[in-house]
């Protein structure tokens, strides 16, 4: 039997732990949310019934489906806060597409396809153009929902129970509606692009330095362009889910989306300065924004002091998420280890 020389045993003890190697901010962001979901389900027992998960899972779902695009962007060194107009957009022009007498199957392929053109308009502006994103975003913000109110004057039109996107809304497969199931499908395909591909390689290595991807020869600027479009395309899937859900599209709606989504993906783990992003992370945060608005309406809270709540623990939480490798450091040192 041979002795390991010193060389390898140095290796062999050197080698970095599951923990040591794991994203601290998602590991904690997962326990804060399970402690708050043991809190709301001793505060009622009707918390973790299975029709209200359900009725959760939906909840998020919109939410979920412009985070995992939005996470790509932030990894990217970017930021889209034109997402919930792009959102109101598309339900508000679908719906006044279905009352023309369109197949609303065609619709929702067309609506997705009016999110995408508004994201590559984003991303020439920030890519080939040179326009900060926020700056950007920020006008197209303005102008993609000012186009929704010019069209439908304010109101809100109703969309007919016998179409295929009212049925999309209301129903349901194996007890999970299908608005979570377009979630789940959209968080699979996003963590095989950011953790299996070379494309969320490229994000990544964008959002930590950017010079140093362009001289390996990757056009950076026309990655940068596809994120930007790619949270586009998330919008207009999500402006048709919550057209769907509500069985109307208006120009008013997903008011405030963009703020949700991006505190959702901050609070899971993607670092708000790029170069960092998870896409499980993004999940957990979903969830926790989504848990605690559903929680404190199932304990009564009053409507008027719900937003103050949700404020002051998403900011723990994101304070947290900051101070996430000091934290973990500082219980290992407690623990011994």
């Amino acid at each position: 039997m041979t002795t390991p020389t010193p060389t390898a045993r140095a290796v062999r003890t050197s080698s970095p732990s599951w923990l040591e190697r794991s994203n601290k901010p998602t590991l904690l962001m997962g326990a804060v949310t399970v402690l708050i979901a043991v809190i709301f389900s001793i505060a009622s027992p009707a918390f973790l019934s299975l029709g209200n998960l359900a009725n959760l899972a939906t909840q998020i779902a919109p939410v979920l489906v412009i985070g995992v695009a939005m996470t790509f962007v932030i990894t990217a060194g970017q930021i889209d806060l034109s997402v919930g107009a792009i959102a109101a957009f598309i339900a508000a022009t679908s719906a006044e597409l279905i009352a023309t007498g369109m197949e609303s199957s065609v619709v929702i392929l067309l609506a997705c396809l009016m999110g995408l053109a508004w994201g590559l308009v984003n991303g020439y502006l920030v890519s080939y153009q040179g326009i900060p994103a926020f700056i950007v975003t920020l006008a197209t913000m303005s102008v993609i929902r000012g186009l929704a109110l010019l069209s439908t004057e304010g109101f809100s039109i109703p969309i007919g129970e016998q179409t295929v996107m009212r049925q999309i809304g209301s129903g349901s497969f194996l007890g999970i509606s299908w608005l979570a199931w377009i979630g789940i499908v959209v968080f699979i395909a996003g963590l095989i692009l950011m953790h299996k591909m070379r494309f969320g390689q490229y994000v990544t290595g964008i959002g930590s330095n950017e010079e140093s991807i362009r001289r390996a020869g990757v056009n950076t600027r026309r990655i940068k362009m596809l994120v930007m479009a790619l949270s586009g395309l998330a919008a207009g899937i999500a402006g048709v889910m919550i057209a769907a859900r509500l069985g109307s599209g208006s120009a008013n709606s997903a008011v405030g989306l963009e703020l949700t989504v991006i505190a959702a993906v901050v609070i899971g783990g993607t670092d708000l300065f790029g170069g960092r992003g998870t896409v499980v992370g993004t999940l957990i945060g979903a969830i926790l924004t989504g848990l605690i608005a559903n929680g404190l309406t199932l304990v009564g809270m009053s409507p008027f002091l719900t937003p103050i709540v949700t404020g002051l623990v998403l900011l723990a939480a994101i304070w947290i998420n900051m101070r996430g490798k000091k934290l973990s450091d500082l219980v290992s040192r407690l623990s011994g280890k």
